[in-house]
């Protein structure tokens, strides 16, 4: 859940409370009228916070408001749990999802609630753990599309494949940051509809935000003057918000004249994007009680510390060397785009996770003592990923396991524990690598790339994939970054049209591509075929 509410135009006149209810009453009159105008499906988002709290109680209350015969299309109301969200926040909304599909059904509503998750092939630490993804920035914000917008979208066009259209409605408001209104204006330019705008993301869809014009004020006025229809606390939403907030201070909304709070941001525990997460340090600090959410706080703080270039490969996860000019002091300095995280620090990572867990399951309160930072799913799909796409055949994520839980890990993926190679053999490779991470790679990568092709028929396929492994593992980084910078010369030369040059780094590349210069066996750049084939 995301609630972030930027300061407000201190301009912007505020509304009574008698002007509050009468935008209630016309809004309430115009859910109905759309709801009953045809048979489009709704899908709300709601993420717990105070703006979709208000947006789904409106319409709630404006679907209760109907008679019961009218009541007859579908309301979805959609949650998306990244599955690293605030413990405390995520608690609430399950609840409050369980509270309202009970309710619902007993008041005869169409409203039908659904928690959704990211597959776990996207989820937050198959990327950072499995594939080696560094903590998001904002440069590289791998998260949001795979853990929020993704899920929610493939289920909104499920919605549309059923029924050729939906409408998407949202708590979205002007106020929240002078971004967000500029965006809602553009979109208002483009309504095809009162009051309806285009969803860019999803054809087939419209966009209905009922509060757009709302204040953070109309919005706490709202939720602490009309009660939750669907039986939960706005009174303890609104005390969520109070401890999340630095000091501790947010003032019961009675009247215009009295500034909400509402500042607050309650979103992922291990977001690397904001400077630092104020709400959860916020709880820790006003709560005694939260005090066992410490650990993740500490977590979250390492996965923020300025990265350390040792720990990240020096190419990208394909293999290739690319570079970029990097601003030292002043100084421009041609270097790799740091790559993913290396095999120690993958391992890292996991044990960091799985040891915080264990802590948090012994000191956390009797009701939340099952929490799962880490589902047996996405440790399945980290260790497939270890061994499949990054051969790494010694297989340390059960060792891991079980030496930070004490427990053995029992693997849900059928036929996860068939294998030939294991950590005896990697110790071995190891040995007769000597220091080489190189060859060591290289020669992880052969053997279990031919594991892998071991119970195909034909095999087709089985000289690129050894080709590709020496193409990626065969060059020392020396070699590796010393040939990007003649790929990189080569294209100045030829944008500038300077022919010599283009001849001579070709050369040079020819040359480095065909022979070992360092006259190491294991770094040859031979291909596979003619390795093979070589007479």
């Amino acid at each position: 859940m995301s609630t972030a509410a930027q300061p407000e135009n201190k301009d912007q006149q505020k509304r009574t409370v008698s002007e509050l209810l009468e935008d209630i009453q016309a809004l309430t009159t115009e859910i109905q009228e759309l709801y009953c105008l045809d048979a489009i499906p709704w899908v709300i988002g709601y993420s717990g916070g105070k703006d979709s709290t208000a947006t789904l109680q409106l319409v709630w209350n404006a679907i209760a408001g109907l008679p019961e015969e009218k009541r007859t299309k579908k309301i979805y109301v959609i949650t998306t749990d990244t599955l690293v969200e605030n413990p405390i926040v995520a608690a609430w909304v399950r609840n409050s999802l369980k509270q309202m599909k009970s309710e619902a059904e007993a008041q005869g509503l169409p409203f039908e609630p659904y928690l959704l998750q990211p597959e776990t092939k996207e989820t937050f630490w198959v990327g950072l753990i499995g594939k080696g993804y560094p903590a998001p920035r904002g440069k590289f914000r791998w998260c949001t599309e795979r853990l929020k917008i993704n899920p929610s979208n493939r289920f909104i066009r499920d919605v549309i494949r059923a029924s050729g259209e939906a409408i998407v409605i949202l708590g979205t408001r002007k106020a929240e940051s002078t971004n967000r209104a500029s965006r809602m204006k553009k979109f208002e330019a483009k309504r095809v509809r009162d009051r309806l705008s285009p969803n860019m993301n999803l054809p087939n869809s419209l966009i209905y935000s009922p509060i757009e014009d709302w204040q953070n004020d109309d919005v706490w006025i709202y939720l602490m003057q009309w009660q939750n229809p669907w039986g939960y606390s706005n009174k303890d939403l609104f005390a969520m918000y109070r401890g999340a907030s630095a000091d501790n201070e947010c003032p019961l909304v009675v009247d215009t004249s009295t500034p909400s709070c509402g500042s607050s941001r309650f979103g992922c525990w291990v977001c690397t994007l904001v400077s630092q997460d104020k709400s959860l340090a916020a709880m820790i600090q006003n709560d005694e009680e939260k005090e066992w959410m410490q650990p993740l706080l500490d977590f979250r703080k390492e996965l923020d510390a300025e990265e350390t270039r040792d720990r990240r490969d020096f190419r990208r996860r394909n293999g290739d060397v690319q570079l970029y000019e990097r601003n030292l002091e002043g100084e421009i300095s041609i270097e790799p785009i740091p790559g993913p995280y290396l095999k120690e620090a993958r391992e890292h990572w996991l044990r960091q996770l799985l040891t915080v867990q264990k802590r948090i399951r012994q000191t956390a309160p009797e009701n939340m003592r099952d929490i799962t930072l880490i589902s047996l799913e996405e440790l399945s799909e980290i260790r497939r990923i270890w061994l499949e796409e990054r051969h790494e055949f010694d297989d340390s994520l059960p060792h891991i396991y079980e030496e930070v839980t004490g427990e053995k890990f029992k693997d849900p993926r059928p036929g996860a524990d068939q294998k030939l190679l294991g950590s005896d053999e990697w110790a071995v490779l190891e040995e007769i690598c000597a220091d080489d991470k190189m060859h060591l790679e290289l020669m992880s990568k052969l053997l279990s790339t031919e594991w892998q092709f071991r119970k195909k028929t034909k095999r087709v396929g089985i000289y690129d994939s050894l080709e590709k492994c020496f193409n990626t593992s065969s060059r020392s980084p020396e070699q590796a970054i010393r040939n990007a910078h003649l790929k990189r010369d080569l294209r100045e030369a030829v944008s500038q049209g300077d022919i010599a040059t283009v001849r001579e780094k070709v050369k040079q590349l020819t040359l480095g591509d065909a022979v070992n210069e360092s006259q190491s066996e294991h770094s040859s750049q031979l291909t596979w075929r003619n390795i093979k084939f070589k007479k």
